[in-house]
């Protein structure tokens, strides 16, 4: 029996290098109230690494969240640079479905091809962006046609094919469903992924959380960040970790903290469920690709590959 988390979705937002990935979650973060309507905010504030800064460009995933309509959304920035392409396919795992974001000149690129091949093979549900959708030079009809025929090229399912499209200025934090009505918000934008992203589910039984990827903090160490794909999973809480593809792998541990993202930052929590994306610290040898397990669970437990095609 799977358990379907109505109230939550999780997405990941992917595109080419500067096709505004990073300066659209800036908007999104702000209608979802994680700023107050005064605030002064830096531009692409989840580019928060001075390599990032320096190159304009973002290099590791970003998790944020924001609350919208009674819904929790989770929300990773992805890379967009073809250098960084395995951070993205890890990231992936992660969510139910994806932002397709591509600029209104220039359409698809071929990064935009790489990683939304990852995201089909997934299986995950589409949802294309047409940025920038301000500019002059915008020529969104034919963008469109462009990334659908994308879509027809990488087999994508019927399903992945009935993709809706929201046509958006990231700068302006403006979404219409139609690219001849100027937006007034990010609104369609938010109803679209509420109505077309498929909320979380996860089968009954003990914890399995998969870590997709590593954080570090001069205070408590590695901090492992997955989505619970089983069970429940609290702070101080003793588990095993093991690997699927390390069957020697398997060792007893604690989670000393656990925390969940709101808006740009880490908040310590006591439990959360399958489903939600989360973050652990307290087991310092953790690794991107181990499974954290209910203990008493851990050796009779089957190894599931999360998030095989």
């Amino acid at each position: 029996m799977n358990i379907v988390r109505n109230d939550l979705r999780n997405i990941a937002i992917i595109a080419h290098v500067d096709h505004g990935k990073t300066t659209l979650v800036d908007e999104m973060l702000k209608l979802g109230g994680v700023f107050r309507d005064n605030q002064v905010v830096a531009d692409r504030v989840l580019d928060s690494g001075d390599l990032e800064r320096e190159r304009g460009i973002t290099i590791l995933s970003k998790n944020t969240a924001v609350t919208y309509g009674g819904y929790r959304i989770n929300i990773v920035d992805t890379p967009g640079h073809a250098d960084f392409g395995g951070e993205v396919e890890r990231v992936l795992k992660m969510v139910d479905g994806v932002l397709l974001l591509v600029d209104a000149f220039e359409g698809p690129m071929p990064q935009t091809r790489f990683v939304l091949q990852k995201a089909l093979e997934l299986g995950h549900r589409v949802i294309l962006v047409v940025n920038k959708i301000d500019r002059p030079d915008a020529r969104p009809g034919e963008v469109e046609e462009e990334a659908l025929e994308l879509l027809l090229d990488l087999s994508a399912s019927d399903e992945q094919l009935d993709s809706p499209v929201v046509y958006c200025s990231g700068r302006k934090g403006t979404a219409s469903l139609s690219p001849y009505e100027p937006g007034e918000s990010l609104k369609p934008l938010f109803d679209k992924i509420i109505e077309h992203i498929p909320a979380p589910g996860a089968p009954e039984g003990p914890l399995q959380l998969l870590v997709s990827s590593i954080d570090y903090n001069d205070y408590v160490g590695r901090i492992a960040i997955g989505r619970v794909e089983r069970g429940e999973v609290r702070q101080g809480q003793e588990v095993a970790v093991c690997d699927h593809f390390d069957q020697s792998l398997r060792y007893k541990s604690k989670i000393v903290t656990l925390y969940r993202f709101e808006g740009l930052s880490r908040t310590q929590t006591e439990s959360a469920l399958a489903g939600d994306i989360v973050a652990i610290s307290g087991i310092e040898d953790i690794s991107i690709g181990n499974t954290v397990c209910d203990l008493q669970a851990a050796e009779p437990l089957p190894f599931v590959q999360i998030g095989a095609p």
